[in-house]
């Protein structure tokens, strides 16, 4: 009831203008950004067309939804381009990701913007992953590739340092939500100290050019040197740079074989990626050094021995 203060009505402007839309509304996750959009657009007669990649948070409250949820191969337009040519009595929303969490990989977001204008649909986009890393001054994904969707929502507890989300949209759109999205409503806000935080979270992000410079130093490194391994590294020029193992035991095997070598890498097994596709979650920072990603590599090809 009181828990917006001028601190985050201040940083809802902030973000709004810096990305570009009329209106921010933050949450405190951006697990609860997803549901709250999803549980509060979608109606009986509307259709959910979603990336077959993207994140629980919107899948698990598509399928709790009414609407019509399908989902179009990963990244695949042909794939959208067929499922929106059969009939849809109220709105069509195309979601996907700017950058994949599991993959890596990014949207072909341009694309998917003449699509939706094409068929008159609405374009989501989900940059938890490429918000603060990717575009100019780290706006993100949709800056990157210099379109803006109807609805973008971005995280901060990746690049950002911090925790919380916010969807980024309409005027009437935010009006509608303040209405409507329990998860905003009737969920305890952000503190007003975390609201600080952020904003100031996002200077540094506007101010780390340098940073990102590293970042993909240290991701054309990585790759270079791990070229020659016996699993397949996805193709992914993002922080994310998934290694393909296959065999959730070998996955595992292989994640504790780092660790006892004093690197952190998680195997990531199903149902969270696709069976028979378990892999080494490797993800890269502007922090490491290059001494520690050969480290990584050396340990890679020591293993694969």
């Amino acid at each position: 009831m009181t828990g917006h203060t001028p601190v985050h009505q201040q940083l809802e402007e902030t973000l709004a203008g810096w990305l570009g839309f009329p209106q921010a509304l933050l949450f405190q996750s951006g697990f609860a950004a997803n549901q709250a959009l999803v549980f509060s657009l979608a109606q009986a007669t509307d259709r959910l067309l979603a990336d077959k990649l993207m994140h629980a948070s919107f899948l698990e409250a598509a399928h709790l939804s009414p609407a019509n949820l399908r989902r179009f191969r990963h990244n695949s337009l042909s794939s959208l381009t067929q499922l929106l040519r059969s009939s849809c009595d109220g709105e069509s929303l195309i979601v996907t990701e700017g950058v994949f969490s599991m993959d890596g990989d990014q949207a072909p977001l341009a694309a998917l913007r003449q699509l939706a204008d094409r068929s008159g649909s609405w374009l989501v986009v989900d940059d938890a992953h490429g918000f603060g890393v990717c575009g100019p001054q780290g706006r993100g994904s949709c800056s990157q590739q210099q379109i803006r969707p109807d609805i973008l929502v971005v995280t901060f507890g990746k690049a950002a340092g911090i925790s919380g989300a916010a969807i980024l949209c309409g005027p009437e759109l935010a009006d509608y939500l303040r209405q409507k999205a329990r998860h905003l409503i009737y969920s305890t806000a952000m503190p007003p100290a975390q609201a600080v935080a952020i904003d100031t979270a996002l200077r540094l992000v506007a101010g780390g050019d340098e940073l990102r410079e590293k970042l993909q130093q240290n991701i054309a490194c990585f790759r270079q040197l791990a070229a020659d391994l016996p699993w397949a590294l996805a193709p992914s020029e993002s922080a994310i740079q998934p290694l393909i193992i296959g065999d959730n035991q070998a996955a595992q095997q292989l994640a504790m074989t780092l660790r006892r070598g004093g690197v952190w890498v998680n195997a990531i097994r199903p149902p969270t990626v696709p069976a028979g596709s378990a892999r080494l979650r490797i993800t890269l920072s502007a922090a490491h050094q290059p001494e520690q990603i050969r480290q990584l590599a050396e340990q890679l090809y020591a293993a694969a021995r």
